[in-house]
């Protein structure tokens, strides 16, 4: 195989774009392909420091790992971070190049990126056999396709085949399948080869009529039917999700360890950014993780974890108007564990002075924590390795905040004042002896019988999750076709389905 290349697209948003795209990289390179993948532009909150210092989507860095390569800027040369509703900060080859209306974007500054975009596909497809790109939303927003460069605009400028995935769970998705193609103009339907159905219930036998009825109609066949399957996402990408109250992070089935277990409560701040951080809390046996956005919900959380945020002064504010940022201060002043990562430790502080994200001015902060924030208009990026509580520890920086820090015990680039932790590190539960550590000191602060498991190793947990995904592919996908569409293209003479894209 070379140079070969896929385009998964979805239905809509959230269709299983990302896994299905993961899945197909790990089953790849499991056949000895040398595989990367592709997300031309990406809309999230949740991003990856690559390790010459460029802000990536997590997605594609997880993607990455399933093609067991390294992540860099080519993989996901535009990353848009949502500031608000209408706005956002654009990267472009892991570098924050500017904050940009949608309207603006749209109207110009996307179509002009195509050049980049297209070279860096290119780029990888002259040193991977294959690359695996994803869509973004559907391919079939009709009102954005005339400077569209992530789904069909990069499929016909690159001669992509395109696969569409649809998510049965949500149901319609016949009706998905054919609006999805009926919507594209001829030259766009030529390269949609066929389907994919994610998340599927029951006796594949009952769907396979519909099935057959689909390709009568369209004259394309579905690659695959996936079952569903609980806690196989991978790092999620939904950059403006308002809130999380009560949604309980995906938690290891394994009983605790100890006569306890540990309830993490993680404050669902707008725009927060890098909820992946708590996985690997919610990985350990015994630990329930749960967002939260009422202060009464905290009452009987172990921990208390302030994330991470594309906007620390609206996240403050927003603290303050839900009686949160009291019920923090309390917490704090009672010795009970709260850990502020980024810009929540940032909402920590003494003080913050945005004139950049936010542009404010001076905000004052919770007060837990001696700091004192400047907001920079140089983003730091880095990755940087430390030592904490006698365990080393990698993670990343992400931040416009410059932090002050002029007490308290250091804790990695922060510091701990009793039990109130604060760092800008992402990434750092992921270190196994540093998050047992770390949990054991939060068990003993409250009181709780709770041991850490003494062999759960977050990488390992990550690699099963992502044979998995391989092994959906695998198993459930008709992989011979899925690759001679890999190394072949779209099947030739598809047929046209009316009325096709407005004019």
């Amino acid at each position: 195989m070379t140079g070969g290349g896929l385009l998964v697209a979805g239905t809509t948003s959230d269709a299983g774009k990302s896994v299905v795209t993961a899945g197909i990289c790990r089953w790849l390179v499991r056949q000895g392909v040398r595989v990367a993948p592709f997300k031309a532009q990406n809309m999230s909150l949740n991003s990856f420091v690559t390790r010459e210092g460029a802000e990536i989507g997590r997605a594609q860095a997880m993607q990455a790992q399933a093609c067991r390569v390294e992540p860099t800027a080519l993989m996901n040369p535009v990353l848009l971070k949502p500031g608000g509703e209408r706005s956002s900060q654009v990267v472009l080859m892991g570098k924050p190049v500017g904050e940009m209306s949608a309207r603006g974007y749209h109207g110009g500054r996307q179509q002009a990126l195509l050049g980049t975009v297209l070279e860096c596909l290119a780029e990888l497809r002259g040193t991977y056999d294959a690359v695996i790109c994803e869509g973004a939303g559907s391919p079939a927003e009709i009102n954005l396709r005339r400077t569209d460069i992530v789904n069909m605009g990069i499929a016909r400028n690159a001669g992509l085949p395109v696969l569409v995935v649809g998510d049965i769970d949500r149901g319609g998705v016949f009706a998905s399948f054919f609006g999805t193609v009926a919507l594209l103009s001829p030259e766009d339907q030529a390269l949609v080869a066929g389907f994919l159905v994610n998340k599927f219930r029951g006796d594949v036998s009952l769907l396979e009529p519909g099935l057959d009825m689909l390709l009568g109609l369209t004259g394309r066949r579905t690659y695959g039917v996936l079952p569903f399957r609980h806690g196989l996402g991978i790092d999620e990408e939904d950059g403006l999700r308002v809130s999380l109250r009560g949604t309980v992070r995906e938690s290891n089935v394994s009983p605790p360890v100890g006569e306890d277990v540990l309830r993490v409560a993680v404050c669902a701040i707008p725009l927060m950014s890098n909820f992946t951080d708590v996985d690997a809390l919610a990985a350990e046996p015994g630990v329930v993780v749960r967002f939260v956005d009422r202060p009464e919900e905290l009452a009987d959380a172990d921990l208390v974890v302030v994330p991470g945020t594309r906007g620390t002064v609206r996240a403050l504010e927003w603290l303050r108007e839900r009686g949160l940022a009291d019920a923090l201060r309390r917490r704090a002043a009672e010795q009970r564990p709260v850990l502020g990562i980024c810009g929540g430790f940032q909402i920590l502080g003494e003080h913050i002075e945005d004139d950049v994200e936010s542009r404010q001015g001076r905000v004052e902060g919770l007060g837990v924590l001696p700091v004192r924030v400047r907001f920079a208009r140089e983003k730091t990026l880095t990755r940087p390795v430390g030592e904490a509580l006698g365990e080393r520890v990698e993670g990343y920086e992400i931040h416009h905040g410059v932090a002050d820090v002029h007490g308290g015990v250091p804790f990695l680039d922060g510091c701990r004042v009793g039990q109130t932790w604060g760092t800008h590190w992402h990434g750092s539960l992921e270190s196994d002896g540093f998050r047992r550590a770390f949990l054991r000191e939060v068990a003993a602060a409250a009181g709780r019988r709770f041991v850490p498991a003494p062999d759960t190793s977050f990488a390992a947990l990550r690699e099963e999750q992502l044979d998995r995904l391989g092994d959906l592919i695998e198993q459930h996908a008709d992989t011979d076709a899925l690759r001679r569409l890999i190394e072949s293209g779209a099947p030739q003479g598809l047929p046209f389905i009316p009325p096709g894209a407005p004019a």
